[in-house]
């Protein structure tokens, strides 16, 4: 999408416009959503935006980033509407004062990929800590996006959970990139590591070569997406009533039915459950 490789400066400005005096009512008309690599590499958004946009005016423009940095950009009241997968950073932004609620929206899941050879032998592994612990032991290269987002934390907490630490081993068999999904997929493919990466990113992924699907099904490897609107209370700038009509249609009929029916090679790459949505703060 045109408007996804909008240059972060020309962002900035769009903010800056919608604060000079005489302009409010065009500054209602475009909100900024701090949202993540995976929905907007996966073309989510150039399904559902254009649906969202023709019933309403509002223009998206998205800001497409690791979790964590989405966080720290709506955090400094760079945006209005923040999309991402992190659960409990998310309920931590949101008990902070930094955003109004928080909604669940749609899921899918996390995946485990490798090359055919399977050095760590994890293939058809139920529990995707048995996993790790393989690759760990074999010191099979894996590659870690190691950047904060959403999947850098999933990752991280399933290393925990394996009661594993891989902070001695970076820059060996353990290598993390700092970039983005399709960056550390690239990577990973090109040295034979396994990577653990959304399910969404995977299938629109081109350069998958001989790697496969390796692990999957686990329920630690759910993938829940929430939005929440920027609290203007903290930040008077954000476009409130916009930013809250997007939330509304995403979490409507409408909206849970754009997700439902973006489809990418016959596979369904997001499932809306907006019905079990609504907490606002830590629980």
């Amino acid at each position: 999408m045109a408007r996804r490789g909008f240059a972060v400066g020309l962002v900035v400005l769009a903010m800056a416009i919608s604060g000079l005096p005489g302009v409010g009512g065009a500054a209602e008309k475009s909100i900024i959503l701090q949202s993540t690599t995976s929905t907007a590499n996966s073309g989510l958004y150039d399904h559902i935006l254009p649906i969202f946009e023709k019933k309403t005016g509002i223009r998206v423009h998205v800001v497409a980033v690791g979790t964590g940095q989405a966080i720290k950009n709506a955090r400094n009241g760079d945006g209005d509407v923040l999309l991402v997968h992190a659960k409990p950073a998310e309920l931590t932004f949101v008990a902070d004062g930094y955003g109004v609620a928080r909604h669940d929206v749609m899921y899918n899941d996390f995946i485990i990929v490798g090359p055919p050879a399977d050095p760590a032998g994890i293939a058809g592994s139920e529990r995707a800590v048995d996993a790790f612990r393989k690759i760990a032991a074999a010191e099979a290269r894996f590659a870690s996006r190691g950047d904060n987002s959403g999947t850098h934390k999933k990752e991280m907490h399933l290393w925990k959970k394996a009661a594993l630490s891989v902070a001695g081993a970076s820059g060996t068999w353990y290598r993390e990139t700092g970039s983005g999904m399709g960056t550390t997929l690239n990577a990973g493919v090109g040295m034979g590591a396994y990577v653990m990466t959304d399910r969404a990113t995977w299938i629109s992924f081109k350069n998958k070569r001989d790697f496969t699907i390796l692990v999957e099904g686990d329920d630690d490897l759910f993938n829940q997406y929430g939005v929440i609107l920027v609290n203007p209370a903290k930040h008077p700038r954000v476009k409130t009533k916009a930013g809250k009509a997007f939330i509304d249609w995403i979490l409507s009929d409408e909206g849970q039915k754009a997700i439902r029916s973006y489809r990418l090679d016959g596979q369904q790459l997001f499932f809306p459950n907006a019905e079990k949505s609504g907490q606002g703060t830590a629980q």
